[in-house]
């Protein structure tokens, strides 16, 4: 009878863990910051910013998480 033992080495420990947590969180404070602001703005502000508040949330993430 074969035993077979896979233990494999991960990058991925707690302080892996943690800085993704902290990147996540600074990207989703990032995306309500910009969220709030543009929201703020008036519909004639954002028309002379070539925007429309349908697109807010778009741009909103955009700026956050690049997509």
């Amino acid at each position: 009878m074969a035993l077979a033992t896979d233990i494999r080495s991960t990058d991925t420990g707690f302080a892996q863990i943690v800085a993704t947590l902290r990147e996540g969180l600074a990207r989703r404070k990032v995306y309500r910051q910009t969220l709030a602001e543009l929201r703020s703005l008036s519909d004639r502000e954002l028309s002379d910013l070539g925007m429309h508040r349908s697109m807010l949330t778009r741009i909103a993430l955009e700026a956050a998480y690049g997509k």
